[in-house]
């Protein structure tokens, strides 16, 4: 099966760090430019161990393969948990843990434990590791001697414990050197001296035996402190180690964390449960109290390690089972909390060794505390993975004060006092969960930049035209985003920018202001642009009609036009852009920027005739018109929200229309409520703040806050301007000032993956003098119903892919298509209209592709690095330029195996994924984070290492079984035998793929 992971022998493991250093300059993917290097001297001892750094993976997926820990170590780590051994081990453990075992698509959360390896295979990979690490770094000049520890960890009760698998276990790793892999390595790295130019045989002679000088206790959940307490003891007096035990957050009790948690945003939904089971506050104070005086007298070091994971149960399926771990940002609060709680108990003397969302925003401030070492998983499993260590390394590298001296009490309550406010910790700072767009992940050529593929409707070049303005190009960064937008100014003001909700960034720290670089571009460079724009010639005798003047119509107009194209809109107001001009208040976009982009159209040559009679007849405009687009939006009052009293509510649109009409001098009373939650009810509540007379604004929703539909900074704009949110409220019905609603309670998530609502038939009744109805707009079926337009059961057009209508020639484009939409996927339909007709009076679209290569060493030194938004033209400095470079699931895997191959011809992207079967435990963290719908550990190229997982697979991809033969699976499913060179049996992208991986990659390929 795919999931068992197959070890790689120590031979091929040195074999493999030296070749791939000397041809790509990394190792296990780790890049040379991403090795730390401690420059300080500083240190911090553990155990009496010097090492150069306190930071390192927690015991969890990346440090249970011995490449897992050679990665972590290349990119900074220094204290190294090992992932957790028990009795119950290998194939028995393996077959308990279902699959995917990851998700740290945000909050971390698994279902997996303890190793899957069988305890022996553990320690063999464990002292793998031990020998690679310490002959690398004397090879490279990292360190001439060891410079990191190891600490184990162990579990669950003291009956496994005491079994001679895992006491055998512990014995070894304290002294390996009767050990039969120690021996077995040791002679390797002498009788192989020659493939070195820096290890000598007194440096491999110096390499201990004593590889383990602490350990880390890990119980279930429930354990009764007597039983840990006695693990404890019997670790430290019968196995003379130093000691953690490792703490649940449950120790701060279930009013506090549910507080805390929710309070921050995180809806998570746990009972009481592991709270009444698990140690409790007072007697783990007792506990530890007595354990440290335990281990003084023993001269030995006593401590907890904070945080476990926090169990919660799976109710939004973001795993297979019914309970999952949760760690990572949201995990941060609860530790924090427990760690100034605690060394306030033991007046900042208790050793504590901290896990729990420990990154780049927090780990400086953690360390200035005094507490030491500090370890990580979750922020590691994100894109960048390892190389962020080197980040994490170099933040602390300052703040290191040698042996564990107690803890400032005062800078960890700030910490834990200030962790509420911590807007890298507050859920809200990722306003979307997954990434992912709706693309099919190919076998080959799959990097792609999200953001414009699949998060712009229009395609707009984002990576090129962010390069562009981050190096102050405004003009040639301008006719990048005018090649596909017709309204650069309005979008680069009010778009709703899913370009930034598919961004990569946003799986790093906050995504790419990418709106506000095109903003940028415009304030430098639209005026410039259309004082030197000249209208194109007629190239074609057809012409072409336009009703409606909104961003739809005009788009379509201008990207006609300006191809060559007679163009006419009709419209029956006096200006352009309709809702946007008429609606939308000027306190969110201005008449400057709309005209920007009405003055482009009318430079490009489309005519505009304003005040024309809203009757319109298809067929008269077709007796001078070759072609007729529609784009009438959708004005027409919504459902009333109300079941009783409608006709006393004001429609949104037409309540905007009078405030911005009339410069906000209108008349509301004091009060005013606004029923619904998306981006016009923000609009709609924070007109009514500015009107004259308003004391009190309320948004009414039938869900909580997270469910909105609104954009999370128009929610937030909102609150900002003093805007209340009354939740889980339904209204019923208003008359005579009162509106009265029920109240509601949520329920499962529905298909949209917001969570279901039901009314509870309890009501309360609010005084208010104005009420809004913002819970969406209709389309007017009027005009469509007058021109024969044929309609569907929902009332919208029936149009084609193209979106021409049943009636020939004419088009549909805009909000009038399917409902009220966004300003882009009006100007999308603009575009995709405009293809077509070109297409069909023989004219070339002139959607020009722009190219602009970025430096590849330029990108990688970017990957890894966590930053905060800039504000200005340099964000596009954070562009991770993912079209040109993606290789997420490279870097997100703990085991290594999805690697990159350079192929040098045959496709249209050089670097293609490969996907090695035998380093993949199927965790599923790959998937996560790639940003097409597919799975890399399944859907990609697989290189398998024994005709037994080939056999057992249904990936595409092959297995050596000779010097030049082959198993293919092949890309229709079809399993053949392959002779290397042999013509017809393979496609030319799977022998390009493996042909390069046996001349430059050959540390791939193993028999086992």
């Amino acid at each position: 099966m795919s999931e068992i992971m197959r070890m790689i022998p120590f031979e091929n493991m040195v074999e493999w760090m030296l070749d791939e250093y000397k041809d790509q300059g990394s190792i296990f993917g780790i890049r040379k430019d991403k090795m730390y290097k401690n420059k300080s001297g500083k240190n911090v001892v553990m155990f009496g161990d010097e090492i150069s750094s306190p930071v390192g993976p927690a015991a969890g997926p990346n440090a249970q393969l011995a490449q897992n820990i050679v990665a972590s170590y290349l990119a900074g780590s220094r204290f190294i948990e090992l992932k957790t051994v028990q009795v119950m081990d290998g194939e028995e453990l393996r077959n308990c843990i279902p699959r995917p075992c990851i998700n740290a698509q945000d909050e971390g959360f698994n279902v997996e434990w303890s190793t899957e390896l069988t305890v022996e295979e553990a320690q063999s990979e464990y002292i793998k590791a031990w020998f690679a690490v310490q002959v690398i770094a004397k090879e490279l000049g990292i360190s001439n001697q060891r410079d990191f520890a190891y600490n184990m960890s162990v579990g669950y009760d003291l009956a496994g414990i005491q079994t001679p698998k895992i006491d055998g276990y512990i014995e070894g790793m304290k002294d390996a050197s009767n050990t039969k892999v120690f021996k077995e390595c040791q002679e390797y790295l002498l009788n192989n001296l020659g493939q070195f130019k820096n290890v000598t045989k007194d440096d491999v002679m110096a390499i201990s035996p004593n590889i383990c000088q602490s350990i880390t206790l890990s119980t279930m959940h429930g354990c009764p402190p007597e039983e840990i307490e006695k693990i404890a003891r019997y670790l430290m007096k019968e196995k003379n180690i130093h000691t953690f035990v490792k703490c649940n957050p449950t120790l701060l009790g279930y009013e506090f964390a549910k507080n805390i948690l929710s309070e921050m945003g995180y809806g998570f939904e746990f009972g009481t449960h592991h709270f009444d089971n698990d140690l409790q506050y007072d007697d783990g104070i007792a506990m530890i109290k007595r354990l440290m005086e335990f281990g003084a007298s023993l001269n030995l070091s006593f401590g907890v390690k904070l945080t476990n994971t926090f169990a919660m149960p799976i109710n939004n399926k973001e795993l297979p089972g019914e309970e999952m771990y949760m760690s990572g940002r949201s995990l941060y609060p609860l530790t924090i909390s427990l760690a100034n709680k605690l060394s306030k108990a033991f007046d900042g003397k208790l050793p504590i060794s901290f896990s729990g969302g420990a990154d780049h925003f927090n780990i400086e401030d953690i360390i200035k505390t005094g507490i030491q070492p500090i370890t990580f998983a979750t922020t590691i499993l994100k894109p960048g993975g390892y190389e962020r260590i080197k980040q994490l390394a170099d933040d602390v590298e300052g703040a290191m004060k040698g042996e564990f001296k107690g803890i400032d009490l005062e800078a960890l309550n700030t910490l834990a006092t200030d962790v509420v406010n911590n807007k890298h910790h507050l859920k809200s700072a990722r306003p979307v969960e997954s990434r992912k767009t709706d693309s099919v992940l190919l076998l080959f050529d799959c990097a792609k930049a999200p953001c414009k593929d699949g998060g712009c409707p229009i395609n707009q070049q984002i990576p090129e035209y962010l390069q562009l303005v981050s190096d102050k190009k405004y003009d040639e960064a301008f006719k990048v985003i005018a090649t596909d937008n017709a309204s650069p100014a309005v979008t680069g003001t009010i778009c709703d920018h899913q370009c930034q909700h598919k961004c990569t960034r946003l799986d790093y720290d906050t995504s790419l202001e990418i709106r506000n670089m095109k903003k940028i571009a415009v304030m430098n460079a639209q005026d410039k642009f259309i004082a030197s724009m000249k209208v194109a010639n007629i190239a074609s005798d057809k012409k072409v009609a336009i009703v409606g003047a909104g961003p739809g119509g005009v788009a379509t107009a201008l990207f006609l036009r300006r191809n060559g194209v007679d163009v006419t809109i009709f419209e029956k107001r006096q200006e352009a852009y309709g809702i946007v001009k008429y609606v939308i208040p000027g306190f969110r976009i201005s008449d400057e920027i709309i005209n920007k982009d009405v003055d482009m159209a009318k430079k490009a040559g489309v005519r505009f005739e304003f005040g024309v009679d809203e009757n319109i007849s298809v067929a008269n405009l077709k007796k001078d018109y070759d072609y007729v687009v529609l784009a009438i939006g959708a004005w027409k009052e919504g459902v009333s929200p109300v079941k009783e009293g409608a006709e006393n509510l004001k429609d949104a649109l037409a309540f905007l229309e009078d405030f911005k009409s009339n410069d906000g001098k209108i008349s509301l009373g004091k009060t005013v409520a606004v029923i619904g939650g998306g981006d016009v009810a923000m609009d709609c509540a924070r007109a009514a703040k500015r009107v004259p007379g308003v004391e009190k604004v309320m948004i009414v929703y039938r869900r909580t806050k997270a469910f909105m539909p609104a954009q999370p900074e128009e929610k937030a704009d909102a609150l900002a301007d003093g805007v209340e949110f009354k939740e889980l409220l339904g209204p019923v019905s208003y008359k005579d000032g009162v509106l009265t609603c029920e109240y509601m309670e949520l329920g499962e998530r529905d298909a949209s993956g917001r969570k279901s609502v039901k009314g509870t038939g309890k009501t309360t009744t609010i005084n208010i003098d104005t009420v809004v109805g913002a819970t969406g707009a209709r389309i007017d079926t009027t005009l469509f119903e007058k021109n024969s337009v044929k309609l569907d059961s929902k009332g919208y057009p029936v149009i084609n892919t193209n979106n021409e209508s049943g009636l020939a020639g004419v088009y549909i484009a805009g909000d009038c298509k399917a409902g009220a939409s966004t300003i882009v996927k009006a100007i999308a339909d603009g575009k995709v209209i405009a293809e077509d007709i070109l297409g069909k009076v023989g004219l070339k679209a002139d959607f020009v592709r722009y190219s602009y290569p970025q430096d590849e060493k330029t990108i990688y030194d970017r990957k890894g690095v966590l930053a905060d938004k800039r504000g200005d033209e340099s964000d596009g400095k954070r562009c991770l330029v993912c079209d040109q470079i993606c290789e997420i699931c490279c870097d997100v895997c703990p085991n290594r195996a999805n690697v990159v191959v350079k192929v040098d011809s045959g496709f249209n992207q050089k670097h293609q994924i490969l996907h090695i079967d035998g380093m993949c435990n199927e965790c599923g963290n790959c998937g996560v984070f790639c940003p097409h719908t597919g799975n890399p550990y399944k859907d990609k190229i697989t290189l398998f290492w024994t005709e037994e997982d080939f056999v057992n697979s249904t990936n595409k991809g092959f297995v050596q079984t000779g010097d030049k033969t082959f198993k293919v699976r092949k890309e229709d499913g079809s399993i053949v035998d392959y002779t290397l060179d042999e013509k017809g049996v393979i496609s030319d992208q799977m022998s390009a793929v493996l042909k390069t991986v046996l001349k430059d990659y050959d540390y791939y390929t193993m028999s086992l």
